[in-house]
């Protein structure tokens, strides 16, 4: 996801708050050690985020993704500077966006509902990465993988894993807003009577706005962190109960 033009609005107080975040992160070195395991997770967690867009958009009938070397899982290709800085250091952002060229699209259904596939395809990518790695945390846990690891690698690995399910159901939760231009906007859109489609397409002006609003007064996050944190707790324990733990 991005901003266009009215990213320039959020240079200064993100700069503002990773000043202050890095500030914290040197005076405490568990937390930097978190913030360090946390980078292969965004990786992870916006490649196949954005991978997921293109394959949608490609089985949908649009190459266009495919044409500009999108459908790939290397992260170079998919990183946004502004996005990945957000996910790194406040658990939720966006990659570099994926091209559509919607009148491509498959016509055998509505370019609504196919704008709202491509869109849900990159949070449900997210929330699928969530799962495959928490099942991965609960097999180790179950068949005490480490048992013979010393106490680093074992603090490292399950930092490493826990980290890469909670930003990808942060990435997930975070691009499902229905504000634009986020996916949760395309995908409400396709839900929409056209009237009031048309309408919010009209306004779109002012739901910026009301994004930027309430992302540097906090509201985001409250919203946010909660909603992580519940989806957290009920992946974990449907993966421990799926294999008896």
């Amino acid at each position: 996801m991005f901003f266009g033009n009215n990213r320039k609005i959020f240079y200064i107080f993100i700069a503002v708050f990773v000043g202050i975040t890095l500030i914290n992160y040197m005076s405490n070195i568990n937390a930097l050690k978190g913030l360090l395991l946390s980078l292969p997770g965004v990786l992870i967690a916006i490649t196949f985020h954005e991978y997921a867009h293109a394959f949608a958009a490609y089985k949908l009938g649009d190459e266009t993704a495919k044409s500009q070397g999108r459908m790939t899982l290397n992260p170079l290709d998919h990183m946004d500077p502004l996005g990945m800085i957000l996910l790194v250091f406040f658990g939720f952002g966006w990659g570099k966006p994926v091209q559509v060229n919607y009148r491509n699209l498959n016509r055998n259904i509505s370019a609504k509902k196919a704008e709202a596939i491509i869109a849900f395809a990159g949070p449900f990518a997210n929330f699928i990465l969530a799962i495959i790695f928490a099942c991965i945390t609960t097999i180790l846990v179950k068949f005490n993988v480490l048992a013979n690891a010393n106490y680093n690698a074992i603090e490292a690995i399950f930092g490493f894993l826990q980290s890469t399910v909670l930003v990808n159901i942060g990435l997930g939760v975070f691009n499902l807003i229905p504000l634009p231009p986020l996916d949760g906007s395309k995908v409400l859109s396709a839900f929409l009577p056209n009237k009031v489609d048309m309408w919010f397409k009209n306004n779109e002006y002012y739901a910026y706005i009301l994004f930027i609003i309430i992302w540097i007064t906090g509201i985001a996050g409250a919203i946010i962190s909660p909603a992580i944190s519940g989806i957290y707790s009920l992946i974990m324990k449907l993966v421990f109960k799926i294999f008896g733990i």
